[in-house]
């Protein structure tokens, strides 16, 4: 079993392979948390943060990413990007 540090250096290393598309739109993102329960929570950082269009950069870019590379997370969530409105 890797530890939870271990599991953090792969995380950031998967982010890393979004961060120079978030710095090219002005943002970046910073890992806030990785739960016990393998829940990692993110905070979008300048135009990302505020950007209308970050919940599908989160679901369809980054949460994708981290899922993939770092399978032993459960789930990922930006705590400042709200839901997907339902229409």
């Amino acid at each position: 079993m890797r530890t939870k540090e271990e599991i953090l250096a792969r995380i950031e290393m998967s982010l890393d392979t979004m961060r120079p598309y978030l710095k090219n739109d002005g943002g970046d993102i910073e890992v806030v948390e990785l739960t016990d329960k393998m829940e990692l929570k993110l905070r979008l950082l300048g135009a990302c943060g505020t950007c209308p269009q970050s919940i599908f950069t989160m679901k369809a870019g980054i949460e994708e990413a981290v899922l993939k590379s770092v399978p032993e997370v459960k789930t990922v969530e930006a705590i400042n990007v709200s839901e997907v409105p339902k229409f």
